[in-house]
């Protein structure tokens, strides 16, 4: 596969994996628990790779602002997990999530993007959101869900900022999953005055498993931007909807209705745009 190919075939695995790991997420019974076993799992499994990596020299400024959002992304998902079903709070943050990165990637670092690319971006976009219709999501999960997507359009762009200073990508990566994994664990246990500890325990098994799965899911998305533009990649992620569909309908038993089978057809012809050369 050529270099041009590998980046967008990065992100839409990436985009599949990541839509596992909220399925993970959604299923546990504590999410401030399940989210903190996911990020410290994956912060433990890549903490050996530090003493063989070169530090991020170049990228500290970008990891320590990524952390600290990523941080804020996650207690808005699990708030948006809680306020509302999988189903209508993963489209709203998905959907709005690309097209305030392509906002902030191009009006503010200045990054190219073809007006094919820019079509396609829309179309992902309002596909994805299109997935909310008929379903209830109230104010509070709607009011969660978009705080979630714009903290996802700004680590976004941040990090592709910053595994592009780094000396190489596995350098950030791996520096970002360890200081991400304590932060959220130490915010979250001081969120729940320890309470996620106990609650770790009965439900740590999935949570390892997504903690892998994560460092797959947003390492190959890292990887990606290092190799191509922000806004473009950013919204072929959003290809995972179409598994997020398949894992709604198959395992939660929703029912797939229209819509939601056009919206799927939106995703798949905004990604040939981006794609088409």
């Amino acid at each position: 596969m050529t270099a041009e190919w590998l980046a967008p075939a990065m992100m839409i695995l990436s985009g599949s994996i990541h839509a596992v790991v909220n399925a993970i997420l959604k299923g546990g019974k504590d999410k401030l628990a399940g989210r903190s076993v996911i990020d410290g799992s994956s912060a433990v499994i890549l903490l050996p790779t530090l003493f063989f990596l070169p530090l991020p020299q170049g990228a500290w400024g970008w990891l320590a602002a990524s952390a600290l959002l990523h941080c804020f992304y996650l207690y808005a998902l699990v708030r948006a997990l809680q306020a509302s079903d999988l189903s209508a709070a993963y489209p709203v943050l998905r959907g709005t999530a690309p097209l305030l990165t392509a906002a902030l990637a191009i009006g503010v670092f200045a990054e190219p993007a073809s007006a094919r690319e820019l079509a396609g971006i829309a179309l992902i976009g309002g596909a994805v959101l299109a997935m909310v219709a008929g379903k209830h999501i109230g104010w509070g999960g709607l009011g969660w869900s978009l705080a979630t997507a714009v903290s996802i359009s700004a680590y976004t762009v941040i990090d592709a900022q910053g595994v592009r200073a780094a000396p190489e990508p596995a350098s950030y990566i791996a520096w970002l999953f360890v200081v991400m994994g304590v932060c959220v664990v130490t915010c979250f246990g001081l969120l729940s005055k320890g309470a996620i500890f106990a609650a770790a325990r009965g439900q740590w098994r999935p949570g390892v498993v997504a903690g892998a799965l994560s460092i797959l899911t947003y390492g190959l998305a890292l990887q990606a931007f290092a190799l191509g533009p922000t806004a473009p990649l950013a919204a072929l992620r959003e290809t995972g909807m179409i598994t997020a569909l398949l894992i709604s309908a198959i395992f939660l038993h929703e029912r797939v209705t229209r819509l939601r089978a056009a919206s799927v057809l939106g995703i798949f012809a905004g990604a040939v745009l981006i794609l088409t050369r």
